[in-house]
């Protein structure tokens, strides 16, 4: 089996630990030549730099170059190229590796997406929002049919069941949300909600981006719009079902009745593994259920009056190609205020409404577009919240 050369970026974001983890486990599958991160914990950074010697090191916030020379310098790593900013970053996802994980959080992780895609590499794709703000870019740059592999745990899951059957045989995919934070509870209830409450996801260990999204179910939103552009799938053949457990991650539905489900424990290294490995499976990438033990599994509607998000995403992306880009810029902005205690839970996805409903499409998508839509959908944010307090 060939060595794969992996380029990772956000490697110290719980996607690259965990990646870096499966990686550290299968040494004659995988080698690292790149790795790009933020530049937060240089310490950290180091310590994986030292431990899969790359060839590059990319730190997103130029100001903590030096901070990460010098750690690299303690750790023995002194001779390591490390290079700054946003176009060190590009220069990591362009290094020609074999796959480039795209674990970067936020749309910021589109221009390195692209550049992977340019340089011929397979991507595996953690930043879902790439597709989001730049969906009709990403697929229009590709050179290649399989040249994206989702990480997404329910991306994941809809490939490896859409194996099952040829393309024209698929009825609709069928997206596993746990609820959140606050499945099952009422509208009212979560009017008083505080950020540490929302923090506390009941079944995966995430950013606090990702996991307050999930309490918003956010999150499942951007991936109804990811899985439209993955594989081609119109909005109105993409649902959404709550199960609690998190086991089953995703469905696809045949033309025939049938429904193939991936089912697994709740761990990010099985996605993350064949995100690396696709089309091959790495052995032992997770410990597999045990199925001597008795368990159930629940399964419940969505409750779109309670949760409105995944129904404003859908009328933002019919809206335009760039107001599924102000949907996410807008909460990326109202999810900060709340943290920050500027915004209640609820006025979340109410103020991504106001913005996405006073957006206005320009006439044509392009980088530029979208990244002066996500501008502009910041700034109407904040004016909304301003104007709530």
């Amino acid at each position: 089996m060939t060595r794969r050369s992996i380029s990772l970026l956000g490697s110290t974001g719980s996607i690259g630990v965990q990646a870096l983890d499966v990686i550290s486990r299968n040494p004659g599958r995988f080698e690292v030549v790149a790795l790009a991160a933020g530049g937060a914990d240089p310490v950290a950074l180091a310590a994986q730099v030292a431990a899969v010697r790359p060839r590059l090191v990319a730190v997103a916030n130029a100001s903590a170059v030096p901070a990460v020379v010098a750690a690299c310098e303690a750790a023995g790593m002194a001779r390591v190229e490390v290079v700054g900013g946003a176009a060190g970053v590009i220069e990591a996802a362009s290094i020609g590796a074999d796959v480039v994980l795209n674990g970067i959080t936020g749309s910021v992780g589109l221009r390195p997406t692209l550049a992977a895609i340019a340089a011929g590499s397979t991507l595996a794709l953690a930043n879902k929002e790439s597709l989001v703000a730049g969906g009709a870019l990403v697929r229009d740059a590709l050179t290649r049919p399989d040249q994206i592999v989702p990480v997404d745990s329910e991306h994941s899951a809809l490939a490896q069941a859409l194996r099952g059957g040829a393309p024209n045989e698929v009825r609709r995919l069928i997206l596993t949300a746990s609820g959140g934070a606050f499945r099952g509870w009422s509208r009212e209830m979560l009017e008083t909600v505080s950020p540490a409450q929302a923090l506390k996801h009941p079944n995966w260990d995430m950013g606090p981006v990702v996991t307050i999204n999930s309490a918003t179910l956010v999150n499942k939103a951007l991936e109804v719009i990811e899985a439209h552009w993955l594989f081609n799938m119109p909005y109105e053949r993409i649902d959404v079902v709550v199960h609690a457990q998190s086991i089953v991650h995703s469905m696809v539905e045949f033309t025939d009745g049938s429904t193939l489900a991936q089912v697994s424990t709740p761990d990010m290294r099985l996605p993350i593994a064949l995100g690396l490995a696709w089309p091959d499976r790495v052995a032992e990438a997770i410990p597999a259920l045990d199925w001597t033990r008795a368990s159930s599994w629940d399964f419940a509607p969505l409750d779109e009056d309670v949760f409105p998000a995944i129904a404003l995403a859908r009328e933002a992306a019919a809206a335009s190609d760039l107001h599924p880009a102000v949907f996410n810029a807008a909460n990326e902005q109202c999810v900060a205020a709340f943290v920050a205690g500027g915004l209640p839970f609820l006025g979340i996805v109410d103020t991504v409404r106001a913005v996405v409903e006073a957006y206005e499409f320009p006439g044509a998508v392009s980088l530029d577009a979208v990244e002066d839509a996500e501008l502009w959908a910041r700034r109407a944010a904040s004016q909304f919240i301003a104007k709530r307090r």
